[in-house]
């Protein structure tokens, strides 16, 4: 047997570089099944980050239905999702270069169905009607004085332009059909608030060319009750997840009552940051295939609504990013992975108990003494509270530490803010993992999966709650001797880049951090135009009315305190993004630069919010190790390109 080696934390050599960082990073999403016949999206960084429709019928291989070229990916609402449908084994996709919808007929050229807008017009979340004549779906058209939401109804044909079928809403969901036809059931909201604060279910009479009438309110409240995810029993019947107990539960309307299914402190359902999402469907026996969050982990369930037994499946996945489950029949298929398990598509046949994997993202594999597996850390917080996050030690058998040595540890803060990370396999973790940091991935205050009172502990309190759960998760880890308290070092992405902003302006914990595409200055974003359309006015619950609160704004905004920053930061951007445009970036660069701290600054050609180029991905990893080495003082393991650090003297 090989003796490990000895080497400080930080240096180790990884099995997994950054080329294999690209390999992995395709992301699966948006399954669909009909007839036997299985879909999903591939995101594919090596294919310039475009997302292609695969599907794979029973008994065959996985193939791809979009052709090459083609981007089958949205920007209603800039986030995108439910990008495409399926009828009849035609694949109706929009396509990410024009926004029009497009008609896949099998070995046909795809066909335009909408008009051309130069992308001014773009279509998401839709549902055919059982004829096929028509797709109800969302659309988002960009005016010169702003962006107009409906639900429109689509000719699938390309005989007509779409119609308004539900109009005067600022934002509309989830359009459904029920299967007989007669109902359409949809989810609509308006500012200041996001879905998850609250929206409302709407049901109304749906006739054969698409016209509703005598609309009705179900459940709901803007600002009081969130609802996700309306759908429809095989036997008409509506069903719907609600948050009135303080936690997202089943429901469904039965003889005009509002009936639970099963109430738990669990979460069956999850923010509505993208379309198409689905924690529950409906199997031929009547049960419903569930996902749901317990105690910051995912399950897999079965629940039958007619007794509310709940039965937990005994599969080998514990983790789902956003959660997208369909069934037919007796099957069901779902993407979920584990700590140890990437990201999988996965077939569930309940009448052969039959499980198939029918594509993973990990399509290259290491041996599992390199993979760190977390465990969940609950750590005191502000005001007497308990917070959540997962602790990743670091994991290599071929070199250890030398004895007394502390590892450096990344802070993880999630996008968001209202979203979660859940113990997936993630080979970014694993990237620092590898090369002998700890990682800890923080569930801050405002996170999903804890109940409605967790996720509202950031209400008004955006830049505070967050930074110093990220900062008592480090503190916690430094007290229990498994990190380093001089080499903490902070990184996030979009909200995620905001707290780590905040840490390193009005804090003193961290040795240095990365802002991926982070707010530095709050107001441009409560501002006509400031942002997208959907988060327009996100600060107005996790900040406060504005112009009211200016005062309180310009007190988080990082960019105007940047004479208490004494710590180096990276930051990395995309120069098409409109959720976080360049100039929250570079305002903050500017400031650096004039007060001459060490910082770094990388814009990438063509990148959206979310980096997908396979040469963004590795460059970015590469470039943030090489600062964090530089910082720190340590030489890495990976021969790779050195960022220049701007600012930086010998003895920095």
């Amino acid at each position: 047997m090989i003796e490990p080696t000895v080497a400080p934390y930080g240096t180790w050599p990884s099995p997994l570089t950054a080329d294999m960082l690209v390999a992995l990073s395709l992301h699966l999403g948006m399954p669909w099944i009909e007839d036997g016949t299985v879909y999903w999206i591939e995101a594919r960084p090596n294919e310039g980050g475009r997302s292609v429709v695969v599907r794979q019928k029973q008994g065959g291989s996985a193939e791809d239905v979009t052709p090459a070229g083609f981007n089958a990916r949205t920007k209603v609402h800039e986030y995108g999702g439910g990008s495409y449908l399926v009828h009849g084994g035609t694949v109706f996709a929009s396509n990410f270069a024009d926004q029009r919808l497009y008609r896949h007929d099998p070995d046909t050229e795809p066909l335009a169905i909408t008009d051309e807008s130069d992308g001014r017009q773009r279509f998401a979340d839709g549902r055919a009607t059982a004829d096929g004549a028509l797709i109800l779906c969302v659309r988002e058209r960009h005016e010169d004085d702003g962006a107009v939401n409906e639900i429109v109804a689509v000719p699938t044909d390309g005989s007509g332009s779409p119609r308004i079928v539900a109009g005067g809403r600022d934002f509309y969901a989830s359009p459904r059909i029920s299967p007989d036809g007669s109902k359409l059931a949809w989810l609509a909201w308006d500012l200041p608030w996001m879905p998850w604060d609250g929206c409302e279910l709407w049901v109304a009479d749906l006739a054969p060319d698409g016209s509703p009438s005598g609309e009705r309110l179900v459940a709901g409240r803007c600002a009081e009750e969130s609802i996700w995810q309306p759908d429809w029993s095989p036997a008409g019947e509506l069903h719907f997840v609600s948050d009135r107990t303080g936690w997202w539960n089943l429901y469904r309307e039965r003889g005009g009552e509002l009936q639970a299914l099963h109430t738990a402190e669990a979460e069956f359902g999850w923010p509505q940051w993208i379309f198409g999402g689905s924690t529950y469907a409906f199997l031929a026996d009547g049960r419903m295939a569930c996902i749901y969050d317990s105690v910051g982990r995912q399950h897999l369930g079965l629940l039958d609504p007619e007794t509310g037994e709940l039965i937990d499946l005994d599969l080998p996945y514990s983790a789902i990013g956003y959660p997208e489950l369909v069934a037919e029949g007796e099957r069901m298929v779902f993407i979920a992975g584990a700590p140890t398990i990437p990201d999988q598509v996965v077939s569930l046949d309940f009448s052969t108990r039959s499980v198939d994997v029918l594509r993973t993202s990990d399509e290259l594999s290491i041996d599992p003494g390199f993979v760190s597996v977390p465990r969940s850390l609950e750590f005191p917080t502000e005001g007497g509270l308990t917070a959540h996050a997962l602790h990743y030690p670091p994991a290599n058998p071929d070199v250890v530490a030398p004895d007394g040595e502390r590892p450096p540890l990344v802070v993880m803060s999630h996008g968001g803010p209202t979203s979660a990370t859940t113990a997936l396999y993630d080979p970014e973790i694993q990237f620092w993992t590898t090369r002998g940091f700890a990682v800890v991935d923080v569930n801050y205050g405002g996170s999903t999966g804890y109940g409605r009172a967790y996720r509202q502990r950031l209400n008004g309190t955006w830049g505070v709650v967050d930074t110093l759960d990220c900062i008592n998760a480090a503190r916690a880890l430094v007290g229990s001797g498994d990190a380093d308290g001089d080499r903490l070092l902070i990184r996030g992405g979009s909200a995620g880049g905001y707290t780590t902003l905040c840490a390193l302006t009005f804090h003193d914990t961290f040795a240095a951090g990365a802002s991926y595409y982070g707010i530095s200055d709050l107001e441009p974003f409560a501002q006509p135009g400031g942002t997208h359309k959907f988060e327009s006015r996100y600060e107005h619950t996790l900040v406060g009315p504005y112009p009211e609160a200016a005062d309180l704004y310009r007190a988080r905004s990082p960019i105007h305190y940047v004479d208490m920053i004494s710590c180096p930061m990276i930051l990395l951007q995309g120069d098409e993004d409109e959720v976080v445009p360049p100039a929250q970036s570079e305002i903050m660069v500017e400031a650096l630069k004039a007060k001459g701290l060490p910082y770094a600054y990388l814009l990438f050609e063509g990148e959206q919010h979310g980096f997908r180029k396979a040469e963004t991905i590795r460059r970015a990893a590469e470039a943030e190790l090489s600062f964090y080495a530089q910082i720190l003082g340590f030489e890495p393991a990976d021969a790779i390109e050195p960022i220049r650090i701007e600012n930086l003297s010998p003895s920095s």
